[in-house]
């Protein structure tokens, strides 16, 4: 058995175990990263890039046959559901090397190909070696929840794990869960050709504000998609390819079966107990990121929260202030945005207009600026959207967008809100003219609008200086 003793041990070789691996060695920091299956986890290999370049090429097909408007004759795409496969492939392929094994060996990092388990507070094993550090990050993800469903055992299912490696075109999917995953997919797969049945227990894209995904619903089942709210799935069988069953008598029919209803933290290797690290269904961390074992911290969807990606490529560089310098460090969430990439997309920073309002009452302000008034919109011909904004005391306190690019049009709240800037930074921005970006500018104006063209003060004062003015 191999021994090593480190400064540093990252047990999970996802987004948030990478970023703070290089960060953590390029700074001096001895560092193991362990990782048994995949380097670049699951938002690599499974999740965020092969979604992206699948709804990509859905994009493409549908751009086929909406394309009269502008003067050019609508097309039915012959889709090769196995070459958009390989289209996916192709992709992880040309980003795998940024997460490779090699480039972070380039970067001074001992990386060990195998799973780690704690067998007491200060070591985890993986393979045949022993690692003893000064400090450990747990960074091992999380993993497709599939909920004891009586019959679904017997029947061939696909997660997000297994979905993108399906080669023959399903003749109908049925998606359980209308969450981001169940929605981003279910509109690709429509686009590319495949009948979409989606069925979600309560309502699709319960976390966002329901005004918002109600334009993007309106798309999504243009498309196509069909959507069973209030389907408490009870029973799966195997009844003329795949059948489900809700408790309400429902039944939908398909021929392949995806699940998408949520995510589960992967803990099951890691032997918390003899680290001393307490848990429940993710692991307990202080707002330092820090477990019961002051020597080991968790980040990214491994400890619960917000399960995004870029939420753990933020929880590295919380950690990182701490491990590395010994100075405080807390991580905070209200400036975590996220998006939902149907189409429209969907984004969202901070609090909701609801959220907003229960917390602060009658004082929030939501400013609102639809697309139908940007001429850019008008020129790609997707009018179809809203931003809001939620102002507390001259300060953003949450946004939501609907609408084309929405991804990237939430980021200057993103700025906004992580500074605790005012709605005058936004103000003062100037926008290139025609762009999509001018919604932001053109919401936060909205806060000054009653202030300057509906005050009689203002009026007054103007009109005071324009009868004396030399």
């Amino acid at each position: 058995m191999n021994r090593i003793k480190t400064d540093l041990c990252i047990i999970g070789g996802g987004s948030g175990g990478l970023s703070l691996a290089a960060g953590a060695s390029q700074m001096g920091a001895k560092v193991v990263l362990l990782e048994g299956h995949k380097m670049g986890g699951d938002c690599l290999n499974y999740g965020c890039v092969p979604s992206k370049a699948m709804i990509s090429a859905a994009h493409h097909a549908h751009a086929q046959t909406h394309s009269a408007a502008f003067g050019i004759a609508n097309h039915t795409p012959d889709v090769d559901y196995a070459a958009v496969k390989d289209h996916v492939a192709f992709v992880i392929a040309a980003i795998a090397p940024h997460d490779s094994v090699e480039r972070f060996e380039g970067f001074g990092v001992n990386v060990i190909e195998e799973y780690g388990e704690f067998i007491s507070e200060t070591e985890v094993k993986a393979g045949d070696t022993i690692i003893e550090a000064r400090r450990f990050v747990i960074s091992t993800g999380s993993s497709p929840f599939v909920p004891p469903i009586d019959g679904l055992d017997s029947v061939d299912y696909h997660t997000n794990e297994t979905i993108f490696e399906l080669r023959e075109t399903p003749s109908r999917l049925i998606i359980v869960g209308g969450g981001p995953i169940g929605m981003e997919m279910a509109q690709a797969h429509q686009r590319l050709g495949v009948p979409v049945t989606v069925l979600e227990g309560d309502r699709v894209l319960a976390k966002d504000d329901p005004e918002i995904t109600a334009i993007a619903l309106e798309n999504i089942r243009a498309d196509g998609v069909e959507i069973e709210e209030g389907f408490k799935v009870t029973r799966v069988t195997s009844e003329n390819g795949v059948t489900v069953e809700a408790e309400d008598g429902r039944k939908v029919t398909g021929s392949h079966l995806l699940m998408a209803v949520g995510r589960k933290a992967n803990i099951d290797k890691l032997n918390l107990d003899a680290a001393g690290v307490k848990y429940d269904r993710a692991v307990k961390v202080d707002d330092s990121l820090r477990t019961s074992n002051k020597k080991v911290y968790a980040i990214g969807d491994v400890a619960g929260g917000l399960q995004f990606t870029h939420k753990a490529g933020y929880d590295a560089t919380v950690v990182i202030k701490s491990i590395l310098f010994g100075l405080p460090s807390k991580q905070r969430t209200d400036h975590i945005p996220w998006a939902t990439y149907t189409d429209p997309e969907i984004a969202q920073i901070g609090l909701t207009e609801a959220q907003a309002k229960k917390k602060h009452g009658r004082d929030v302000e939501v400013l609102r600026f639809k697309f139908d008034q940007n001429d850019r919109a008008h020129a790609e011909r997707r009018t179809e959207g809203l931003i809001k904004v939620m102002v507390y005391k001259g300060k953003p306190v949450g946004a939501s967008v609907v609408g084309m690019r929405a991804g990237e049009l939430i980021q200057p709240y993103a700025l906004a809100i992580a500074n605790g800037l005012k709605i005058s930074a936004l103000t003062n921005m100037v926008s290139p003219y025609p762009t999509m970006t001018e919604v932001t500018k053109r919401a936060a104006g909205q806060y000054y609008a009653p202030r300057l063209f509906e005050s009689d003060r203002v009026k007054k004062i103007v009109g005071f200086v324009q009868k004396y003015l030399p």
